[in-house]
């Protein structure tokens, strides 16, 4: 559930214990989500250590680069189904290729996406949802103080993990989900739309009634995709894969030898998903903190 330290915050059946990592692991990390066997302890009374003696395989791996051309993966969360990608319309304003980084992500990690835009009461959501649409990417809009039911909706019986960038919302939806999480809220400043990093770790927290988990992470100012190649953001776009078939070997498709213009042209597919594709594509290949 947690990462502090060194130490991991486990639940176990219907209660938390403590525990910490064998070293016959490793290097081998741990991250918030996973699924580990234990030895030990585990009544999670005080001053209680159990230890994590093996980590289970991983259903699916949200990662991340601190840029593009860093080799080094950063693994954000194991064994989460959805990404929410929590945008503010104002305060601070959306920032869509951060939108589409994500999205890249969640395709690479095999994980749906979500886009939850937030604040609607300080500015519209018709430009942003329209943009979104023909990549067929479903989205939530909230606005402060109103209900969650159909943000609710969407998170039952998955394992959401909760991805943006400072002051966008993020901890004031995990606290009106869940009252007793006490994620801290900082302030955004107006003229810069910057605001502090208030969730410093990523959390696993229960939504019990709806048999569902969410994991709220601190906000990231970058999103790196070095570890994607073109291959797999095709992927997530079938109608135009087949189309891609006798494109030239390692063809980044979006240069003038993609035959997927003439493929489209012919009728195979409609011209909005290429440029969607492009689109995704042209953000993995920007500088991460576009």
């Amino acid at each position: 559930m947690t990462v502090d330290r060194g130490r991991y915050t486990l639940r176990v059946d219907d209660h938390d214990a403590l525990a910490m990592r064998a070293r016959e692991l490793g290097r081998r990390s741990v991250v918030v989500g996973d699924r580990v066997d234990v030895v030990g302890d585990l009544s999670g009374a005080p001053g209680t250590l159990a230890r994590i003696v093996r980590v289970r395989e991983r259903v699916s791996v949200l990662r991340r680069t601190a840029d593009d051309d860093d080799p080094v993966e950063r693994v954000i969360v194991a064994n989460a189904d959805q990404l929410v990608i929590v945008t503010a319309l104002a305060d601070p304003p959306p920032r869509p290729r951060l939108i589409d980084r994500c999205l890249v992500a969640a395709y690479d990690a095999d994980v749906d996406p979500l886009l939850c835009l937030t604040k609607s009461d300080l500015a519209p959501p018709d430009e942003l949802v329209a943009a979104y649409r023909p990549l067929g990417v479903p989205t939530v809009v909230t606005h402060r103080g109103g209900p969650l039911d159909e943000l609710r909706e969407r998170l039952s019986g998955r394992i959401s993990v909760l991805v943006g960038h400072s002051g966008v919302g993020k901890s004031t939806l995990v606290n009106a989900l869940i009252p007793d999480a006490d994620r801290a809220i900082g302030g955004v400043n107006v003229v810069t739309g910057r605001g502090r990093h208030t969730s410093s770790s990523a959390v696993a927290l229960e939504l019990a009634e709806d048999e569902a988990w969410i994991v709220d992470t601190p906000g990231v100012r970058s999103f790196g995709l070095a570890h994607v190649s073109p291959d797999t953001v095709l992927a997530a776009f079938p109608d135009l894969a087949a189309g891609a078939v006798h494109c030239p070997p390692g063809d980044d498709h979006l240069g003038a030898e993609c035959t997927l213009d003439a493929w489209v042209a012919a009728g195979h597919a409609d011209p909005a998903r290429l440029e969607s594709l492009r689109r995704l594509l042209r953000s993995r290949t920007r500088a991460s903190g576009d």
